[in-house]
């Protein structure tokens, strides 16, 4: 489940509270490897996602992140290309490394058994977070940026290729199993930008990735695309794609190549609330999802008060259909 490693386990918020702040808990293997690990432990996951952020890749990039206590996260604003280009590609692995050693910690702790997803923030939506300096937008300024400098924009969305082309693959090397792109500023645009700025740049990172010789299967989840999802799993050369919460299921399925596997698309309020809804809506994703290979995971990530006898029950409930 996205953000199964979370603020709704105690045992996580005990391990977070040893990280000075939450780039420390990032940048540290061990706390990082543990809060990997401990949902595993807890439930059984049959995949064990990467503990990190998709912010680390600006801070690295020289954009000093920064997460508020109760804000967010905020980011020196980028306004050109060249922004994102101040350090060299070496100086920037070199501050990522502590990731690299995650997931190696995690790897040789891991059941083979258990897959490991390691992870990076889409082009578009890391671009967003540059241009915004913060998350939780409307994108408009972002989008306007776009539209009044776009070989601006196209440029800046160049740098985030092939940093996170590298990035990805520095995860790939030190032992993960799989990888995921987060879009999670997908919703909103119209076709030509959605084309333009995440079909676009996704393929090139795709392709980029590949060049560099990984193999792992990698997964895209453009949140709040709609059927322009159909586009995405099509055009970007991903081999999984996930779909959120809004997702009409039986016409996605439809609609999306046969065969290609999908993940989702739980909504996490069912999560949180509970009770014989929740279950039926696990059957009926299971059933509606069922002509073609399907990770069963959420339309987004788990929320802090997300009672884990809830997950527990959905667990049951997905495993006695196995």
């Amino acid at each position: 489940m996205m953000r199964q490693a979370g603020r709704h386990l105690p045992e996580y918020r005990e391990t977070r509270a040893r990280a000075r702040d939450f780039l420390d808990f990032c940048y540290s293997p061990s706390l990082a490897a543990e809060a990997t690990l401990q949902p595993v432990r807890r439930y059984g996951m049959d995949g064990a996602i990467l503990f990190a952020d998709i912010l680390l890749i600006l801070d690295a990039m020289g954009r000093n992140v920064r997460f508020l206590e109760g804000e967010g996260p905020r980011v020196d604003p980028a306004t050109k290309a060249s922004d994102l280009a101040r350090v060299p590609l070496e100086k920037m692995l070199s501050k990522l490394a502590p990731v690299g050693e995650t997931v190696e910690r995690v790897k040789a702790a891991l059941d083979p058994s258990v897959t490991l997803i390691g992870f990076a923030g889409s082009p578009w939506t890391v671009g967003v977070y540059a241009i915004e300096g913060r998350g939780g937008t409307d994108k408009a300024d972002s989008r306007k940026f776009g539209y009044q400098h776009p070989e601006e924009l196209d440029g800046m969305l160049e740098q985030l290729v092939e940093a996170s082309a590298h990035y990805l693959k520095m995860q790939a090397d030190a032992g993960a199993d799989a990888l995921m792109l987060f879009e999670s500023w997908a919703e909103g645009l119209p076709q030509d930008a959605f084309e333009r700025w995440v079909i676009g740049p996704t393929a090139k990172l795709v392709q980029r990735v590949r060049a560099l010789g990984v193999k792992q299967p990698i997964i895209g989840f453009p949140r709040g695309a709609g059927a322009l999802v159909v586009d995405y799993a099509e055009l970007t050369g991903v081999n999984a794609v996930g779909l959120d919460t809004a997702m009409p299921l039986k016409r996605i399925d439809a609609m999306l190549p046969k065969g290609m596997p999908v993940q989702g698309n739980l909504d996490p309020m069912r999560l949180v609330a509970g009770g014989p809804g929740l279950e039926t809506r696990v059957r009926e994703i299971i059933d509606q999802l069922k002509d073609r290979p399907h990770i069963f995971n959420l339309g987004h990530g788990v929320t802090p008060e997300v009672p884990i006898s809830n997950v527990e029950s959905v667990l049951h409930t997905i495993r006695g259909l196995a």
